[in-house]
């Protein structure tokens, strides 16, 4: 998993709440498990107008030009920009999957919805959370400003603004080790892995029939 310190990226503004997963990346998108290839249907829906299929290139097929991913000034954005319930709907984890893979690393919002809260950590996005004035705010100048961009220090927890104006954010010890490290789940078991493997020695020493069927 990809670590984050420290982030300078283009913010994508995403008006519009409770934006559920399967909008994020529609059903008919879950069928692969490799985490990476999701990045051309995210936001299907909104993103094209036409219905999109699994394995189908993408670089044919009509763009919507209101939705902002489409908008020239936006291409290359890193920093999603969303309302009040962000994920909210089904659990899927491809959801963050699809996010990562078209390039975001940070999403602000008022609120997320729990479950996609946590697989963004899982998965190396940070999820910011902010007062619902503060993200209006960041609204209003994303729209202003051409090129917005935003700088996020996890380790110092802060948002900076082009303004030089640093936003506060709270993120519990635990996923901020895991991001500033790169660590998902798998990581952290194996920085235990000297550990495991003593057990495991320990083990087949006091009860080797339970290791007999293992080559």
């Amino acid at each position: 998993m990809k670590a984050f310190t420290q982030h300078e990226g283009l913010v994508v503004p995403m008006d519009r709440a409770n934006v559920d997963t399967d909008l994020i990346i529609p059903k008919q998108f879950l069928k692969s498990i490799k985490r990476t290839g999701f990045g051309p249907n995210l936001f299907d829906e909104l993103r094209y107008l036409d219905e999109g299929f699994p394995d189908r290139d993408c670089s044919g097929r009509p763009r919507n030009p209101e939705f902002p991913l489409n908008f020239p000034r936006y291409q290359g954005g890193s920093v999603l920009l969303a309302r009040e319930n962000f994920g909210c709907g089904s659990s899927r984890e491809h959801a963050p999957w699809a996010l990562d893979d078209y390039g975001f690393r940070a999403i602000i919002a008022p609120s997320f919805a729990d479950i996609f809260f946590n697989n963004c950590f899982k998965n190396g996005l940070l999820p910011i959370v902010l007062p619902e004035q503060v993200v209006h705010r960041l609204f209003e100048e994303t729209y202003a400003q051409a090129g917005y961009v935003l700088t996020i220090d996890l380790e110092q927890q802060q948002v900076r603004k082009p303004c030089g104006e640093a936003i506060p954010f709270e993120v519990d010890a635990f996923h901020k080790h895991c991001l500033l490290n790169g660590l998902d789940h798998i990581g952290l078991t194996l920085e235990h892995s000297e550990d495991i493997r003593a057990y495991e020695a320990a083990r087949r020493e006091k009860a080797p029939w339970l290791f007999d069927a293992i080559q």
